[in-house]
């Protein structure tokens, strides 16, 4: 058995349990010994859970589901693109999508590393269980703005916002609200819940799987 931490990661927090010195700011006062630098949020400010690990990182500025869990062999199932699990968001966008700029992002784009796989995309209207967000999102009265939900099986860097910058809809908020049958529902912002799971099969370090002998050919 495994265990699995579904956290809501509110907005500007860092997917890891302490702010690592590679972050300019943190640099810049190693650098001068200037320690009066404010350090960034992680999730040791919200929950404890000495030797779970991240099962798939959500960016600083991106808000939702986050999953941790004590069992290797379920992060890799979790993580390895073989296993391309969805993981579905709520985007607000800034702009109003068209049929053209949904089914783009429905076929695919290219972006600088290379083309993404299909995603499932709808335009959905304001989120009902949506919370404030602080600093909320700057609203500008001459551009309008939208929500699409966006489900995708790959996990490059920022994908989702790159995305749809690709196709014109720049992102202004992104909540994680899934990853396969894991779900954000019920969760608060920096509330997070406890699952026991079973865990999958790991094979023993150096092991070869061997292949499945041949079935015998028939004669004509």
């Amino acid at each position: 058995m495994a265990t699995v931490i579904l956290f809501n990661k509110p907005f500007q927090v860092l997917s890891q349990f302490s702010d690592r010195s590679d972050h300019p700011a943190a640099s810049a006062a190693a650098s001068t010994g200037d320690t009066r630098q404010p350090a960034r949020a992680t999730l040791a400010d919200y929950l404890q859970a000495p030797g779970f690990r991240v099962a798939g990182r959500l960016d600083f500025d991106s808000e939702g589901l986050l999953l941790l869990t004590d069992s290797g062999a379920l992060q890799q199932q979790i993580t390895h693109p073989r296993h391309k699990l969805w993981k579905t968001y709520q985007v607000q966008v800034e702009g109003t999508p068209d049929a053209a700029q949904v089914a783009a992002l429905q076929a695919g784009v290219t972006l600088r590393d290379g083309p993404t796989l299909p995603a499932r995309v709808h335009v959905i209207g304001t989120p009902a269980q949506l919370w404030p967000r602080t600093p909320p999102v700057r609203s500008r009265l001459t551009v309008s703005d939208s929500w699409l939900e966006i489900s995708i099986r790959e996990g490059r860097n920022r994908q989702v916002r790159r995305m749809t910058a690709a196709v014109g809809l720049p992102t202004l908020r992104l909540i994680r609200t899934r990853i396969g049958d894991w779900s954000l529902e019920g969760l608060a912002p920096g509330a997070h819940r406890r699952l026991t799971v079973h865990a999958p099969q790991q094979r023993a370090p150096g092991s070869v799987r061997r292949p499945r002998a041949a079935a015998p050919r028939r004669k004509p």
